[in-house]
């Protein structure tokens, strides 16, 4: 006679059957490739800026970890590949390096030691460099620019350049340097670069010229649909934009405006729009210094919206 499986044995029955399932073969033991690139630029003399190219991963990275001679100083997820590292010492030499992190908790190796020494301290330094100008840029395939520009002249000494996209600062360079190469973009996207120059007390200068890179759509998809040659003008209580619509198989009846990133009103014109160049003259009520960043898109033929058009900055008169 068949004896009915005791406890004990049903226990280590479905112990087996769970770590059966828990080895099995979705177990994540493939660490992220190791970050390449790594700079690391002193911003001022309290701070670094250290910046790397993106890692890969078998599944896919979570995050990054940054390391200033073995201790871990920050922690960042996946969309971020640059940190400002602040609270350290002036005329001081530091090292730094990167891991990238998965899901499963997988490492990847340290990339090579970076080092770079802060600046020495200019408390009473209030002088901003004057601005980058005769900023250029080139496309590098669909997913990255080259951009360059003059030298920008300090009472002390430019120690950085900083490169934004938009609003955000995407990319920082040395002082001596005045080119850099940004990379992760998408195709068939509009962007709006500017430079601003940086010294040791922090202080930033005004913007440069902004440069307009539209990269390549990728293959079986159709020309950009973003408003272009926008330009925006100030007067005493109001700010002037003017566009061209982006070419499409009917017309462009209806535009959104967007300010600092947020949708802010839609332009409307009846049965005729304008043919050519629009006009659209938005009243302000801020006070003079007031800053704005500008964008637009149109509503198509076919009831979708476009894509953004590049982003214009303006100060209130």
């Amino acid at each position: 006679m068949q004896r009915p499986p005791t406890p004990a044995a049903l226990v280590c029955v479905a112990a087996l059957l769970v770590l059966t399932a828990c080895g099995g073969e979705d177990e994540d033991t493939e660490p992220p490739t190791t970050p390449s690139g790594v700079t690391a630029q002193a911003g001022s003399a309290t701070s670094v800026h250290v910046m790397w190219e993106r890692s890969t991963d078998d599944k896919a990275v979570t995050g990054y970890e940054v390391f200033q001679k073995g201790t871990r100083v920050k922690t960042l997820p996946a969309t971020k590949n640059m940190v400002d590292i602040g609270g350290l010492s002036p005329k001081t030499a530091y090292s730094f390096t990167v891991r990238a992190r998965d899901a499963a908790g997988n490492l990847s190796r340290p990339s090579p030691a970076t080092a770079v020494t802060t600046p020495a301290p200019t408390p009473e330094d209030k002088k901003a460099p004057t601005k980058p100008v005769r900023l250029r840029g080139k496309l590098d395939g669909g997913r990255a620019v080259t951009l360059t520009w003059e030298k920008s002249t300090d009472n002390t000494s430019v120690t950085s350049y900083d490169v934004y996209q938009e609003d955000s600062r995407v990319h920082s360079v040395p002082g001596t340097g005045t080119t850099a190469r940004v990379t992760g973009l998408r195709p068939g996207t509009v962007y709006t670069f500017t430079v601003r120059a940086r010294d040791a007390a922090e202080n930033s200068s005004p913007d440069s010229n902004a440069v307009d890179l539209t990269t390549p759509a990728a293959p079986g998809e159709g020309p950009s649909t973003a408003p272009t040659e926008v330009t925006t003008s100030a007067r005493k209580g109001s700010v002037e934009l003017t566009w061209t619509p982006p070419k499409t198989d009917g017309p462009i009846h209806t535009h959104e405006l967007y300010l600092n990133g947020k949708f802010a009103t839609t332009i409307v014109w009846g049965a005729t729009p304008p043919a050519g160049r629009a006009t659209y003259t938005m009243t302000v009520t801020d006070p003079p210094g007031t800053r704005y960043s500008v964008k637009l898109r149109a509503k198509l033929p076919d009831g979708k919206w476009g894509d953004f058009s590049a982003q214009r900055t303006v100060v209130v008169r």
